[in-house]
């Protein structure tokens, strides 16, 4: 497979290279979908069932701390009790902040990046199991890439539904 610079000392694959962007693209629009929103609107749910911004944020840390796992296996996110084993949202539960969901993302962010510039054709093409669900590292890194994208556009829908701006994306 061919590999191509990125940022002068590391190759990425060329399978790897649009869902890099996307990575990078998202890495900034996480932040974006929840800049200025108050403690309380981050767990207004408008009388739905629909998950709340609180545990959707904490859904997409936590999918990028998974990204990290196997090369620095001691981190956690902040809120890793709540959201470890795929769990939905608890209805008494108290999440994270917003502050403490951004330190997170900020500390795991570069690692995934890392993981994703740096993995292997071989490694992309070997079996990962989670969940009695066997795919390979590609496919498991894809649906990744867009759940994050499907999370993102939750949050800014969010935004507008509890009376925000809506996302920027420049």
């Amino acid at each position: 497979m061919e590999t191509k610079t990125v940022m002068e000392t590391k190759t990425v694959s060329t399978r790897m290279e649009g869902l890099l962007t996307l990575f990078d693209m998202q890495t900034t629009f996480f932040k974006r979908a929840i800049d200025g929103i108050s403690e309380k609107d981050m767990h207004n749910r408008l009388n739905t069932k629909a998950n709340h911004m609180a545990w959707l944020t904490g859904a997409l840390v936590q999918q990028r701390f998974w990204m990290t796992t196997e090369t620095h296996p001691g981190l956690k996110q902040t809120g890793e009790e709540l959201f470890k084993d795929f769990k939905g949202i608890q209805d008494d539960a108290t999440y994270p902040t917003n502050a403490e969901y951004l330190k997170d993302w900020d500390t795991f962010s570069p690692i995934a990046r890392e993981a994703i510039v740096t993995i292997t054709d071989e490694k992309l093409d070997s079996d990962f199991e989670m969940g009695g669900m066997k795919m390979t590292y590609y496919e498991m890194i894809s649906f990744t890439i867009y759940r994050e994208a499907s999370i993102i556009g939750q949050l800014a829908l969010w935004r507008r539904l509890l009376g925000y701006d809506a996302l920027k994306y420049d």
